[in-house]
């Protein structure tokens, strides 16, 4: 399948933000969230509000043929620069040969926009990708990792002059996780409660405005695995037992996957001694960041690692349903707890 080479949300939005816009954006993905702020802002700030009544489109997918889609954007703006057409739903809009015809000689004085969401263009529509191409933008919006949720918390914070600590970001990261949607409406929640004083955010106010408990979460889950602290990690188990809405097996697998994954990996740094090192090795942004890995390789032998990683993914399994007819996720996750301490 084609590919968008060197296209980023960021990329995008900067372009947009310069006034510099191409004739076709074509966005597809899983992760809905860069879809709608992309067209949002094109359908915002590209006509002046007077303009947008007679200059401004939006059809469904579901609702529209590609030929209807495509005469649309072959008009002329009236009394404006550009004419916007949104097509949301995109993915259902059926013979997109209309549009392919369209891509392949697109009016310069519309901006069409498709909104093709949960999937991407099928890999076999060479021509079609091809036409899209030479059109404009193609954008394929990706969900997030969950190892890279704590990243984009920081920075959509540091955006809005808000600072964070690892903690408080774990925090977030571990309760919400990658509907970043539902992500960036919590951080948006916290950050209208801080003062104009003080703008960082803590435990107490992710506890206060986000509902986490700031001593039995999955940030202190890990930190008590990582140091191996046998009765910590029992204390934060029994809570998340006694409280499912605060915490549940499918919330912390991900992260403990991630973390002993990557613990496997450190010990093949060329110098596992040395925290820089080990840092660069795992590709993180500070040598701070690999002072866990460190603690975890002097609390778990590499063999023990290779096991914990197998006994995850026997309990993911299970937690499924696959030769667990009847076990409850909070025996699951003591389970493993166990079986990682001891």
């Amino acid at each position: 399948m084609a590919e968008a080479k060197n296209v980023t949300f960021d990329s995008i939005m900067r372009d947009l933000k310069a006034r510099k816009y191409s004739p076709v954006y074509y966005l597809m993905g899983d992760e809905p969230y860069y879809i709608d702020k992309i067209a949002d802002y094109i359908a915002e700030h590209v006509l002046q509000p007077e303009e947008r009544d007679f200059n401004q489109t939006i059809l469904f997918g579901s609702d529209v043929s590609a030929s209807l889609i495509a005469d649309t954007a072959r008009r002329y703006p009236m009394m404006s620069e550009y004419q916007v057409v949104i097509v949301k739903e995109a993915q259902n809009v059926k013979n997109t040969e209309a549009l392919e015809k369209y891509f392949k000689a697109p009016m310069n004085s519309t901006i069409l926009v498709m909104c093709h969401k949960n999937g991407t263009v099928d890999g076999r529509k060479k021509e079609y990708m091809k036409a899209i191409l030479s059109a404009g933008v193609l954008f394929e919006s990706k969900k997030l990792r969950d190892r890279d949720l704590p990243a984009f918390i920081e920075n959509y914070l540091k955006a809005r002059q808000v600072s964070i600590d690892p903690k408080s970001t774990q925090m977030i990261a571990d309760n919400i996780g990658a509907d970043l949607s539902r992500l960036t409406g919590e951080l948006d929640k916290v950050i209208l409660s801080l003062s104009e004083q003080d703008r960082r955010v803590t435990p107490q106010i992710v506890e206060d405005q986000i509902g986490v408990s700031k001593e039995f979460n999955g940030f202190e889950l890990r930190d008590a695995i990582v140091n191996r602290n046998v009765f910590k990690a029992n204390q934060i188990i029994k809570y998340f037992d006694e409280n499912p809405k605060a915490g549940s097996i499918y919330s912390f697998l991900p992260m403990l996957f991630n973390y002993f994954q990557n613990l496997m990996i450190a010990y093949y740094a060329p110098n596992n001694k040395s925290q820089e090192s080990v840092a660069e090795w795992l590709e993180m942004r500070s040598p701070w960041a690999a002072k866990d890995y460190m603690t975890g390789m002097r609390n778990y032998t590499a063999m023990k690692v290779m096991q914990i990683i197998s006994k995850i993914r026997e309990i993911d399994a299970k937690s499924k349903g696959l030769d667990n007819p009847n076990t409850p996720p909070g025996e699951l996750m003591k389970e493993l707890i166990f079986y990682i301490l001891h």
